[in-house]
């Protein structure tokens, strides 16, 4: 046996002392180093599955680790499986994309620089028709409609994620709270809920922010706040069905107090219908945005889509290019975003999933019975 190790770390280039750990595991599933009593140990582990398998509450901790990290994979792939819709991927890839525009902006466009795209630019023409040096033309004081178009992607992602984070943490928290609690605390926080969400969203933004100023910190925070009521709402709906569920009772028993079974055993139950809204409602962000954006209520530093309609607007006879390749910009967003969320519904809903199965059972028989 010794000769034949010899042989072999001579062959490998490996010593005993250099066989341990990551390499000593390779080794052993190459076959190519097998130590004392291998027969042995492969009898043991057929003679504990087979245990496992066919004794009645049998239990071997490695089979059980083995078995949930199979089932863990097969879950992923399946629901990855659940994506694989044509447009959902078509979303997927708008997303994409847009997201590199947000990362790599300042290399994507290196030749505009964000203080010649916000700055006035005597040199170069103004309202220039597109052409091999500007490809989509220039818009006011000589900005290149490229460059802003990609850096306008970093401002209304960013913009709208922000705005949506604090909508969704805050609401999440909310109708958690009001579903667990009950009662009068439950009626209070939902009363004022429906009031929030009984005003007109936007003209409650101009009223606040013509008297607090237009920053772009003042109007993300709105539109988050705005925002609440919804995810709240959502959420409690949700809550409520897991609450009366037998582990939250015995979770209670058990004298496990109110915020860890809230956060740690009801939410993760019923956070699905959230994270599809959360996808859904960043394309209503960005086209909020754009529009308060249009209406002049905007940070003049920034670089953003609405606010590149709203100047382009009055030169849609003789450069429409300048308020078009914006306004194709939100569009494409917004379109990324809403398949996206379509997709994740589809996959995430149990019903919908039923359904599908169904329908897909009566295709067959049809078939068979055509057959």
């Amino acid at each position: 046996m010794s000769s034949k190790i010899d042989y072999e770390s001579r062959s490998t280039g490996l010593t005993s002392e250099s066989i341990d750990g990551e390499k000593a595991w390779a080794i052993r599933q190459s076959k190519l180093y097998k130590p004392d009593g291998y027969k042995e140990q492969l009898r043991e582990i057929k003679a504990d599955f087979l245990k496992f398998i066919l004794t009645p509450n049998a239990h071997n901790e490695e089979l059980v680790r083995r078995d949930f990290e199979f089932n863990k994979l097969k879950s992923k792939r399946k629901f990855a499986s659940k994506l694989n819709n044509p447009l959902t991927i078509f979303g997927i890839l708008i997303i994409t994309t847009i997201l590199l525009w947000v990362v790599f902006a300042p290399w994507i466009v290196s030749e505009f620089p964000f203080s010649q795209l916000v700055g006035v630019n005597e040199e170069i023409p103004a309202w220039a028709e597109p052409n091999s040096t500007y490809i989509l033309g220039t818009s006011k004081f000589g900005r290149d409609v490229y460059g802003r178009l990609i850096w306008g992607a970093r401002s209304s992602i960013t913009m709208g994620l922000f705005s949506l984070t604090i909508s969704s943490v805050f609401g999440v928290m909310l109708g958690i709270y009001a579903a667990y609690q009950g009662g009068i605390v439950d009626n209070i926080i939902m009363r004022v809920m429906d009031i929030i969400m009984a005003f007109p969203g936007l003209i409650i933004v101009i009223i606040i922010l013509s008297i607090v100023g237009t920053s772009m910190q003042t109007i993300l925070i709105i539109f988050g706040f705005l925002g609440i009521p919804g995810y709240a709402r959502l959420i409690r709906g949700s809550a409520l069905q897991e609450i009366g569920k037998t582990y939250v009772e015995a979770a209670k028993v058990a004298g496990t107090k109110s915020g860890r079974i809230m956060f740690k055993h009801v939410l993760p139950n019923c956070i699905a219908p959230v994270v599809v809204a959360v996808t859904f409602n960043i394309g209503g962000m960005i086209l909020g945005l754009a529009g308060l954006a249009f209406l002049g209520f905007n940070d003049p530093t920034l670089i953003e889509w609405g606010n590149d309609i709203n100047i382009a607007r009055d030169r849609l006879y003789n450069a429409i290019w300048a308020a078009l390749v914006p306004g194709v910009g939100i569009f494409i967003t917004v379109l990324g975003f809403m398949l996206f969320g379509d997709g994740l519904r589809d996959a995430m809903d149990p019903r919908i999933q039923g359904h599908k199965q169904k329908k897909i059972k009566k295709k067959k028989k049809s078939k068979k019975v055509e057959a």
